[in-house]
């Protein structure tokens, strides 16, 4: 186990009719005037945004608001944010939805504060000072209710990128499983595979003796495999949105990533897919995952026996282990696929003459590579591209 250190200081807020607190926590927390950032028309059709009102009106705290936020979230809105945030004078960033939401949020906290553009955050520059941040989820997905990251595409060249800081983690996250039961079967289905990628890129690992965090791993992919189709079948299951909300802030807040060099090129590769075609994340990645996954195993076949033996219960054929990683894999695609969700490139629309301009296009680092399982160049990306087609 590597060393490491872990502060994840964000204040949890967990169950039914918590979102009618969100102007207690804003005032315990220093705001005065706030931003309420959202997405689509689904938070006011809800009532969920009049709730919000309501509370930081009953606390006394001035509110203005923006809306737009959108799959993929974009620099545009993000620049509009923090022109609104100056001139308003706002000293609090309110996240009211998923993780796109969210990360635009982030984005505009960040950028107001910031004498430069925005995107230098995205292009490597660390986030050191952001107005507070507060959530209230409405999609468990993208874990960044908890996480110190985000990620936006921008609109020129449409480049998808993440930035990192302690200051992006949110001061307090709302979440209440009720404000689930309106999403799309779909939209839970993508929020699965998106919680479970996040597991996997901390999962597939070179670093030796990391077991209590594999094992943390696991009891999370258990728990999803178990979990989702519950929720897909019965959005109104309490029980199973509760379950898949708080693994989402627990597979991406890092506390099963901590001591372990991490992969990340799953995402990193996904992020081109999204970033072109405009598929959900979570679609991509299920698309992603898997023929990742075959590209690499032989790099350390016997992790993904572990994995296979310990969440899929895969009897391990020892003469033959990559037999039991490819029945794994094919395992995994299987129940994304059952979920809904599509496991090839023709399912999200996307193009073999379209995989050069993605591979080239991806954000590698100084040696020309990505990840942390297996270095892979853009030659390698797009061996991997292919086997999706």
């Amino acid at each position: 186990m590597n060393n490491f250190t872990f502060y994840s200081p964000t204040y949890f807020v967990f169950g039914k009719g918590t979102q009618h607190e969100a102007g207690h926590y804003v005032k315990r927390f220093g705001g005065s005037k706030v931003l309420i950032h959202f997405g689509g028309g689904s938070v006011k059709r809800t009532g969920l945004y009049d709730d919000i009102c309501r509370s930081l009106e009953k606390h006394g705290i001035e509110y203005i608001s923006l809306g737009g936020a959108q799959p993929n979230p974009r620099s545009g809105l993000v620049y509009e944010g923090i022109e609104l945030c100056r001139k308003e004078k706002v000293d609090f960033v309110l996240a009211v939805g998923g993780g796109s939401t969210i990360d635009s949020a982030k984005a505009i906290a960040a950028g107001t504060v910031y004498d430069g553009d925005f995107w230098d955050f995205y292009e490597g520059k660390p986030v050191e000072k952001a107005l507070p941040i507060a959530t209230v989820l409405t999609i468990p997905a993208a874990g960044s209710e908890g996480s110190p990251d985000s990620v936006i595409t921008h609109e020129d060249g449409m480049r998808k990128r993440g930035a990192t800081g302690e200051a992006y983690r949110p001061i307090f996250s709302i979440l209440n499983p009720e404000l689930t039961f309106t999403l799309p079967k779909y939209q839970i289905a993508c929020g699965v595979c998106d919680i479970m990628a996040h597991v996997l890129e901390r999962y597939f690992t070179p670093t030796e003796d990391v077991e209590t965090t594999d094992r943390l791993c696991e009891a999370l992919l258990c728990a999803l495999i178990e979990e989702a189709p519950k929720a897909v079948a019965n959005p109104e299951d309490y029980g199973a949105q509760a379950n898949i909300m708080w693994a989402g802030m627990v597979a991406h807040n890092n506390i099963v990533g901590v001591g372990r060099r991490q992969d990340w090129s799953t995402h990193n590769i996904e992020h081109e897919l999204s970033a072109l075609y405009d598929c959900a994340h979570g679609a991509g990645l299920a698309v992603i995952f898997p023929v990742w996954m075959q590209y690499v195993m032989k790099n350390d076949v016997m992790r993904f026996v572990q994995l296979a033996s310990r969440v899929f219960g895969i009897s391990v054929n020892f003469h033959n282990p990559e037999e039991t990683a490819l029945r794994m894999i094919e395992r995994l695609k299987q129940f994304w696929s059952s979920l809904g969700l599509p496991v090839s490139f023709k399912e999200v629309g996307a193009k073999a003459e379209d995989i050069d301009f993605m591979a080239e296009h991806i954000s590698y680092e100084d040696d020309g590579c990505i990840g942390g399982f297996m270095r892979l160049n853009a030659e390698r990306v797009k061996e991997i591209y292919r086997l999706a087609l």
